[in-house]
């Protein structure tokens, strides 16, 4: 019988679960959506049993639904990547959710974050953590649920409540309560992991008031951390041994293994990492240090640039403006004009990221005129989720010393070849697609393999994963004239002044 990796992608929409066997070859996949609830402007929620259910759903769609090629007896072990930065709290005793989860968009901690800046500790914060003070982490998100939900932090102080990063939450579901563990990526995104000294800080726990009774331990992003559990769809025993946050997931997915390689995720948010072993590069140009991952006794840092809103964009586009019917259609839309007509759109729907974070700002649609048409708008939405990339670009080049000639892309939305080829001329580097988009799954499989020993290390592993690498990936290369990237370049500066 073969043996199977199976990764459980659990995203800010939806839940991915993707089978593949030793060779790295896709051999199943489940898909279930789940409700985004937005009880006010610049809140956002998810409810913990409709995220697992659409886990338990697109485990039961991978193994068990059309087409599947897989089976449960043939899962050798699992691994996991989330959406990070969501926020949830449940009993200990009886895994019951507490209260929403915070979702990493949610804005309701601005003010508590403004209050930290004015007090002076952001550049502490900064120090230890490699992050802003921004309401997009962890840290406040939880303050507030301890803050507002009756009786919460004594029953936190009491040993009664566990916090977690969906990882977390999934690893306690998975395990039928057996482990309360978050992975170091996972950790190094709450605001109150410090990441030289690779451990939680006590320190800046108690500025934000946060039990420390309420943390998970923090393991390696590659070993065995528990077995599942009366899972609907698994067998018992099987080795959870692979997490990581999305992100991270996806650079390792990309085979970003050497300093300096640099992967972009274009998905719900559109986020640019860059590989920086085991070296802290403290940003001055409003990136984020974080923890790449860890295997074994390696420790691997990257850059990241965020932005919040990629993807969601588009949603915005079908779901709010009711503009297309369907994600996939924005492409043949927008290129039905040969440009956006002098319109830009800046995606800043949920606040703006890196590097300017600014979580007041909202987004912006300028260059109207009577001849703009529903066509004008979905080229610009495509133009400005590749615009902000270049923000991010020009930010990691310059923190990093280093030139970037090529970056790896993956996500839903790098399927679009008019969103990559724009993102390409204004870059001027290449951009390289693989087959397989889901990088962010195959990472979290590619850690569970390690973390079960199916290979040693990365070196046998890389030259499995450039092969598939290598084999019907697109490349889209840089054709656009630099004073028509300067115009573009300039509009966009000037609508992003005014967002």
């Amino acid at each position: 019988m073969s043996k199977l990796l199976l990764a459980i992608d659990q995203g800010t929409t939806g839940s991915t679960v993707l089978a593949f066997d030793q060779a790295l070859s896709l051999r199943a996949r489940g898909y279930r959506e789940f409700p985004q609830h937005y009880p006010r402007p610049g809140w956002v929620e998810h409810q913990a049993d409709e995220i697992w259910q659409s886990v338990c759903g697109a485990i039961a769609d991978a193994l068990h639904g059309s087409g599947s090629n897989a089976e449960s007896a043939e899962i050798a072990a699992i691994g996991i990547t989330n959406q990070r930065e969501t926020t949830l709290v449940w009993e200990r005793a009886s895994s019951r959710s507490i209260g929403p989860a915070i979702v990493w968009q949610d804005r309701r901690t601005a003010e508590h974050c403004a209050q930290l800046k004015s007090a002076g500790l952001e550049p502490e914060f900064q120090k230890r953590t490699g992050l802003r003070l921004d309401p997009y982490f962890s840290g406040t998100k939880l303050a507030w649920l301890l803050d507002h939900t009756d009786g919460l932090r004594g029953r936190a102080e009491r040993g009664e409540i566990c916090f977690g990063t969906v990882d977390s939450y999934m690893v306690w579901r998975l395990s039928g309560g057996a482990a309360h563990v978050t992975d170091v990526s996972n950790a190094s995104r709450t605001l109150l992991y410090d990441i030289g000294e690779r451990a939680w800080s006590s320190h800046l726990g108690d500025v934000l008031r946060i039990p420390a009774k309420m943390l998970p331990k923090v393991v390696s992003s590659a070993e065995v951390v528990a077995t599942t559990a009366s899972v609907p769809g698994l067998r018992d025993g099987i080795p959870i041994c692979g997490i990581a946050g999305d992100q991270q997931a996806a650079l390792f997915g990309q085979g970003c293994f050497s300093d300096g390689e640099a992967k972009c995720t274009y998905g719900t948010g559109a986020f640019l990492l860059m590989n920086t072993g085991e070296k802290q590069v403290v940003s001055s140009s409003g990136l984020l240090t974080t923890v790449a991952w860890q295997i074994g006794d390696e420790f691997v840092y990257a850059l990241e640039g965020s932005t919040f809103v990629a993807g969601a964009m588009v949603q915005w586009l079908r779901d709010g403006l009711g503009l297309i019917s369907s994600a996939s259609e924005i492409e043949s839309l927008a290129a039905s004009v040969p440009d956006a007509g002098g319109v830009v759109a800046v995606p800043a729907l949920a606040g703006l990221g890196a590097p300017y974070w600014r979580p007041e700002a909202r987004g912006l649609i300028s260059g109207l005129s009577r001849g703009t048409t529903k066509a004008h708008l979905a080229r610009a939405v495509l133009e400005g989720i590749a615009l902000q990339i270049c923000d991010l670009f020009s930010a990691m080049q310059k923190d990093a010393k280093l030139p970037l000639t090529s970056v790896n892309v993956d996500g839903g939305a790098a399927a679009n070849n008019l969103l990559m080829q724009f993102q390409a001329d204004l870059l001027g580097a290449e951009i390289r697609r693989p087959q397989l988009v889901e990088s962010t799954a195959l990472g979290a499989a590619m850690l569970a393999g390690l973390g079960a020993k199916f290979w040693p290390s990365t070196i046998e592993l890389a030259p499995l994963l450039r092969a598939k690498q290598n084999s019907n990936g697109t490349v889209f290369s840089p054709q656009m004239a630099r004073a028509e990237v300067d115009l573009h370049l300039g509009r966009w500066r000037h609508a992003v002044e005014r967002a």
